[in-house]
């Protein structure tokens, strides 16, 4: 199928389980040329892995299309706060209090709001980011009262090749005693169990665009 075909298909059965989902399309990897179909359709919300891969690729074309959301869900270094703030709307990888720390400043001196996740290590697993479950609500709150940043929800990738049901769950427990609203759960191959438990964004791109590959 064509990447538009592998995106209707996603969406429609989106729709079906949740027509509130925001379906952010994963563009990492990929050529503007090949997302521009999409883009065409209406669609709004992206994401990309890479800061200096998604200026590349998005800079010139949100200055005339400001309609677009850009989601940054990889790992984003403090050293690379500054770029990201340019261009991204959203982040879905808040992990640590010095990254909070710069982004707090970087918005005040670019006198723009970001859309932010804090992303939890769920599975308690070494090679992943994320802030420890037992300091989620500590560094929630010192980002929402102490620095003013607008955390929608909390993120996570569970440990892979396991019923990622028990860790979404968990997530939602973690997101419901803080009082938020959003969660950022679900990629190609488990988005269907992330919405049943509750995810409001889902980041989907090798089921759209595997007929490039």
């Amino acid at each position: 199928m064509s990447v538009l075909q592998n995106f209707f298909k996603i969406k429609k059965e989106v729709e079906i389980l949740n027509k509130n989902i925001n379906l952010i399309v994963v563009t990492k990897g990929q050529n503007f040329s090949n997302v521009k179909p999409i883009i065409d359709q209406g669609h709004i919300h992206f994401g990309e892995n890479r800061v200096q891969e998604a200026l590349i690729k998005w800079n010139e074309y949100i200055k005339i299309n400001n309609n677009i959301n850009l989601h940054l869900i990889g790992k984003l270094q403090s050293n690379k706060a500054k770029d990201a703030v340019k261009i991204f709307k959203f982040i879905h990888s808040l992990d640590n209090e010095k990254l909070a720390l710069t982004l707090s400043s970087l918005e005040l001196n670019n006198d723009k709001k970001i859309n932010y996740f804090i992303q939890v290590n769920i599975g308690e697993e070494k090679t992943k980011g994320g802030i420890d479950v037992a300091r989620v609500n500590e560094f929630a709150n010192y980002c929402s009262f102490d620095l003013k940043l607008n955390i929608l929800g909390l993120m996570c990738i569970p440990p892979i090749n396991v019923d990622s049901s028990e860790f979404f769950l968990r997530l939602k427990k973690l997101n419901n005693n803080l009082n938020l609203k959003n969660l950022s759960m679900g990629m190609s191959n488990d988005f269907r169990i992330a919405i049943q438990c509750g995810s409001s964004h889902i980041r989907i791109g090798s089921s759209i665009f595997n007929s490039l590959h």
